[in-house]
């Protein structure tokens, strides 16, 4: 099943110092780099470490306008999704679940993410507190990873015939494939419509941008496994991807690094110390939220360019993610709910265009970022939701 669309591809025009690529995942987030647009001038960013209250384990997976972050940690009592304004973080727990992810959030307050019970896994909408669940007629399981301002939800659902991705809009899932692919998974889509996501072909994954069914390919130079995350209004994207280098003794070094695809020019985000980075968030101030991995466990983050004044509901980016293996192991593949909705589908073409890669201005080299390095752990704000 798919869309009728185009793909076309892009790489990254390949600035005098290289750019770097990495990332993988289904339902996950790997790794963490932050950087500026590459066509801004030089700037210092500060990066903040989000650890959510006793966690082990935690990912910062979107933030909006005034800052607010939201996300997911493990901690003995178990997965919870949070909200995070300020350094106080709000549980985001769905009644009934076994574990809960939030994953983007949009200015006006609204949550979207995944939640597994004993039926399965679903989508779900939270909106002030009230849980509505998102699942895709017929399939096994769906997540909802996506919303933009005017309420359009973005995500993946599983049937027989694979992963496909879906546009829900007023109670409408249309799904859609990027053309050619064995597998499709989008999270993020920005007020004009772009979606961002990252796809499988036997070439191997790739990200991709959406746009009014033209399909771009994303692929960072000098990696492989890139995958798009998220999207701003100007339409800069983050995301991650993989290097593998040769080290002296004759093993290979693989890394997943963040990025930052402004106009088609990538800059590399590494969170200093950081065994892996990748870059899931952004807001249109430039702020990026991540996850990172270093020798003390995975965390999230956010990253604040010091040039733009910073809410003080800001948090730093934490990076790391190997989410896609936490919440694989914790969700059950049971038929869900099917949640009341109208489902309209639209047949993938045969034959798809594949146009020349997306150039870009040649003066806009990426720059480097200075990062001073700080750590917050907010208090816990519990939210009891509804019972229905």
């Amino acid at each position: 099943m798919g869309s009728s669309r185009v793909l076309r591809t892009r790489r990254c025009l390949r600035p005098q110092r290289g750019c770097s690529s990495l990332f993988a995942a289904v339902v996950l987030v790997v790794g963490l780099v932050v950087a500026i647009p590459a066509s801004a001038p030089a700037t210092s960013s500060m990066f903040t470490t989000i650890d959510g209250p006793g966690a082990f384990f935690t990912q910062a997976t979107g933030i909006n306008a005034t800052g607010q972050i939201v996300g997911a940690f493990v901690a003995p009592t178990g997965f919870h999704g949070f909200l995070d304004t300020g350094g106080v973080f709000t549980l985001i727990d769905v009644p009934g679940a076994d574990s809960t992810l939030a994953f983007r959030m949009n200015d006006a307050g609204q949550i979207v993410g995944g939640f597994s019970n004993t039926t399965g896994q679903h989508g779900f909408l939270d909106t002030g507190g009230v849980f509505t669940p998102v699942d895709v007629p017929g399939a096994f399981d769906t997540s909802a990873f996506g919303i933009n301002g005017i309420g359009q939800i973005v995500g993946s659902f599983t049937t027989p015939t694979g992963t496909h991705g879906f546009l829900y809009i007023g109670g409408v899932f249309t799904p859609f494939d990027v053309p050619g692919a064995s597998f499709t998974q989008p999270f993020g889509i920005n007020d004009v419509g772009q979606i961002v996501g990252h796809f499988r072909t036997l070439t191997g994954e790739h990200g991709f941008l959406d746009t009014g069914g033209l399909f771009t390919t994303i692929d960072a130079p000098d990696g492989f496994d890139t995958q798009a995350w998220g999207i701003d209004e100007a339409g800069q994207i983050v995301g991650a991807f993989t290097t593998s280098v040769r080290n002296p003794d004759g093993y290979f070094d693989i890394r997943t690094h963040g990025f930052l695809d402004t106009g088609g020019v990538f800059t590399t985000i590494d969170v200093p110390g950081a065994l892996l980075t990748q870059a899931i968030g952004i807001n249109n101030t430039g702020q990026i939220v991540g996850t990172f991995r270093n020798e003390t466990g995975t965390h999230g983050f956010l990253a604040t360019p010091t040039g733009v004044p910073a809410p003080s509901t800001l948090l730093l980016l934490g990076t790391g993610l190997a989410f896609g293996a936490v919440w694989t192991r914790i969700r059950k593949r049971s038929r869900p709910d099917r949640h009341k909705a109208t489902f309209s589908s639209r047949s993938a073409p045969l034959n798809h265009r594949i146009g020349a890669r997306r150039p870009a201005e040649p003066d806009r080299t990426p720059v480097p970022r200075s990062f001073p390095f700080g750590s917050r752990r907010g208090v816990v704000s519990e939210r009891d939701p509804p019972d229905s």
